[in-house]
């Protein structure tokens, strides 16, 4: 038995080798090598195999190359550079300062990233401080007080820290992430973005990831990229095959009874929803006409108070609620798993915006549904984005159509949903106008509801002022779209009777009488023997006879052009060599050769113009716009484009340019995540906080020597790791034995203050004494004069 002991555990020792080599060859996260503890919180976390995003970037960013990502939302960017994060840094250094820095473009996107890091690195002793806006500015130095490895943070925040404490400093930040990095070039923080740019060293690491990124880098020039790493998925799907999508056409009056039929009919009580609207006074007005209901839902939009937006999500993630109103502050960065439907009350004028919506829904595997109410001002913006999604789309069929033939007309509905055509519909009217008188009665009873109504139409106004124009071929498009009917989604209204009287009311909307109103009076006035009628229909009859006439050769001459684009096909030759040409004729003049022609217009240009950070680019900009060099406008149309570009400088007394319509104003301020806009100089905060806290906020770290720079100690370090959020990654004991123990040894400026204070004494105790003595002198000299 003896004997056979040593071989059995040789035979484990090399089994146990061979899976290890295994492992390694395999694609899990034991390929990338990582350390013990970052492994283990990986593991704990509950990853086994790295996405597609995370196994293209992460051996990229570890070998230290700068990298730009692209990848579907839901994909795993967040892990993809959080893992090489804590990879890098590997163990709280008291002596090297800040060394990794995150910059996200709303709070909720750098709450979700601290929550993500706090769970990844459990097992590290790292320290992540979080710097956000809404939350109190001392409790924040406190943070910055215990020396962090990492800091995530919002521009406008940090920009505030870094002017009021003097000598916080980025210097030894050596790793920098953009998080959903167009939103924070295209949001406003380009200004903050360069300040803080310049405040951080050369020799970093930087890396930008969003959902929707343009090829062209020169739109993040700024960013200080070296010789990057181009990474892109995800771009024929850029929004999940697990979601489905469904458009629905509809006045913008009729929106609000839309919204509860679905919510009441069509979405189960068990699921949750997100309503994405356009500004924060819909918010309101949904919020209320919810609860008039008996709808309890939760809200959520920009410069709402911090407290109350951190309860109204975190009621919505324990599914207390099930509905969330929001804007499009919470398109980026609110991840809840178990999402089911996205809502757009107003459609999203550029398909950026709705990739990032619909993007909340359907992810890591579950299915999901996005909604969306499309008006006749919203259907240029609909072609725009099956253009950029390269997805065809088609108008449900008409109740005349079901009528004549139902079963072959479903087939081929449920083939072209099949092949991933989108078919848009009209809702049933009857339904409607059953929920808008319902909608109609309560908001009459309500003076608030009245009132928030009035508003939200004037807020519409003014947003639809802001958004950027649709491309020009699109608006041609929509007036060739043919007319739509009642949508699929549907089908046991379409199967029952009330088809008929459906297919009634859509023949009495386009009825078109064949008498005008003269016409009509005329032959009433004539049957009744009246003289000096017949004139009026002598007239009229001409007219139309005219009328008709160049209506026919208009029609005429629309079908001759429609043939001839069916029917031509012709060869051109051209260098000797035979080309087929197009739909269209190629004209024996021109000389434009296809091989070498570059157009003004590249090939991509309705995904790279879906996908551009500025918000004043649409489609219908090209490559050729930014050339064009303009000093003084001659029409009207072109001075009030300068208007809108230039800004006049009260102070300097001259135009500045604006770098994206809304930057930095002449007065100074900064534009913060809520839009508002702020004193960029220093306000004392910090100075008081100083004064009553005797500690300060130094981001080098500590000294060669020992002495530490802070004059903090480690018995803040157990409130500073657990942040106040609650997060379950929170650090069980401490990496350093006996550290919640506070330390004997006095810094620098405890010394200082000691040697002051008794200086002072001293002093104190010497200036008594001489007046004691000088005034016993004086005694004495006045005896001696009296005697």
């Amino acid at each position: 038995m003896g004997k056979k002991e040593p071989l059995a555990s040789s035979k484990a020792e090399l089994k146990h080798k061979q899976n290890i080599r295994k492992k390694a060859k395999s694609g899990g996260f034991e390929s990338l090598k990582l350390t013990h503890n970052v492994y283990r919180g990986i593991k704990r976390k509950g990853y086994r195999v790295p996405t597609p995003i995370q196994r293209k970037t992460m051996p990229l960013i570890l070998s230290g190359a700068d990298v730009v990502a692209m990848a579907r939302t839901g994909s795993g960017k967040t892990a993809a550079f959080l893992i090489p994060m804590l990879e890098r840094l590997k163990q709280h250094d008291s002596q090297a300062g800040v060394r990794a820095l995150i910059l996200s473009p709303t709070r909720d996107l750098a709450l979700q990233t601290l929550k993500f890091a706090k769970e990844l690195g459990r097992f590290t002793d790292l320290r992540i401080s979080l710097l956000v806006g809404g939350d109190s500015m001392e409790t924040q130095f406190e943070e910055l007080a215990q020396n962090p490895d990492v800091i995530i943070a919002t521009p406008g925040r940090l920009m505030h820290h870094l002017s009021e404490v003097d000598d916080m400093s980025l210097r030894t930040v050596e790793y920098v992430v953009f998080d959903e990095a167009d939103s924070l070039f295209g949001m406003g923080f380009a200004e903050q973005l360069h300040s803080i740019l310049t405040q951080l060293s050369e020799n970093r690491q930087t890396l930008l990831f969003s959902a929707t990124l343009p090829s062209a880098l020169a739109e993040f020039a700024k960013a200080g990229l070296r010789e990057p790493q181009l990474v892109r998925l995800d771009l024929d799907t850029k929004i999940s095959p697990d979601l489905k999508t469904l458009f629905f056409t509809l006045r913008h009056e009729e929106k609000p009874a839309a919204l509860l039929y679905l919510v009441r009919e069509h979405i189960t009580s068990d699921q949750q929803s997100l309503i994405f609207v356009s500004t924060k006074h819909h918010v309101e007005f949904l919020n209320m006409l919810f609860q008039a209901e008996g709808i309890e839902p939760s809200v959520c939009y920009g410069d709402m108070d911090q407290d109350a937006r951190k309860i109204h999500i975190s009621r919505f993630r324990a599914r207390r609620t099930m509905l969330l109103v929001v804007t499009d502050v919470a398109a980026r960065g609110i991840d809840i798993p178990l999402l089911d439907n996205v809502i757009n009350w107003d459609f999203p004028p550029k398909p950026k915006i709705f990739v990032h919506r619909v993007g909340r829904a359907a992810r890591a595997g579950r299915t999901g549904t996005a909604f969306s109410f499309v008006t006749s001002e919203d259907m240029p913006y609909l072609l725009d984005l099956h253009l950029f999604l390269s997805k065809p789309i088609k108008a449900a069929p008409t109740e005349e159509e079901v009528l004549q033939d139902m079963d072959g007309v479903m087939k081929k509905i449920d083939k072209a949903l099949a092949n991933g055509e989108t078919v848009y519909g009209r809702f049933p009217q009857t339904v409607l106008d059953l929920v808008s008188d319902r909608v109609r009665e309560i908001i009459d009873s309500s003076a608030e509801l009245v009132s928030l109504q009035k508003t939200c139409i004037n807020a519409f106004r003014l947003y639809a002022k802001t958004k950027p124009s649709p491309a020009k071929e699109s608006i041609r498009r929509v007036k060739d779209l043919p007319h739509e009917g009642l949508h699929p989604i549907f089908k046991n209204i379409i199967e029952g009777g009330e088809l008929t009287a459906l297919a009634f009311s859509e023949r009495l909307k386009a009825f078109r009488p064949k008498q005008t109103i003269l016409e009509a009076e005329g032959e009433a006035a004539k049957s009744k023997n009246m003289q000096g009628v017949s004139q009026w229909i002598d007239v009229m009859k001409r007219k139309r006879a005219i009328h008709e006439g160049i209506i026919n050769l208009v029609h005429q001459q629309r079908s001759s052009k429609q043939e001839e684009k069916e029917d031509q096909s012709e060869i051109t030759y051209s260098n000797g060599k035979q080309k087929k040409a197009g739909s269209k004729k190629r004209k024996a003049t021109n000389f434009k050769d296809e091989e070498y022609f570059i157009s003004s217009v590249p090939t991509n240009h309705h995904m790279e113009a879906g996908l551009s950070v500025r918000a004043n680019e649409g489609f219908g900009s090209n490559r050729l716009d930014a050339a064009v060099l303009d000093l003084v406008a001659d029409n009207s149309e072109g001075m009030q484009k300068q208007k809108t570009v230039y800004h006049w400088d009260k102070r300097s007394k001259k135009y500045v340019k604006l770098n994206n319509g809304d930057r930095v104003t002449a007065s100074g301020k900064v534009k913060t995540e809520s839009g508002a806009k702020v004193n960029a100089r220093s306000t004392g905060i910090y100075k008081k906080w100083k004064e009553k806290s005797h500690r300060k906020v130094s981001l080098k770290g500590t000294s060669d020597d020992g002495s530490a720079e802070q004059t903090s100690n480690f018995s803040g370090d157990r409130h500073f790791r657990g942040n106040n959020r609650g997060f379950k990654g929170g650090y069980k004991k401490h990496a350093v034995p006996n550290a919640n123990v506070r330390s004997e040894i006095k810094n620098v400026e405890q010394i200082r203050k000691e040697r002051w204070t008794k200086a002072n004494k001293l002093s104190q105790m010497k200036s008594k004494a001489g007046a004691g003595k000088k005034f016993g002198t004086n005694n004495k000299r006045g005896k001696k004069r009296r005697q």
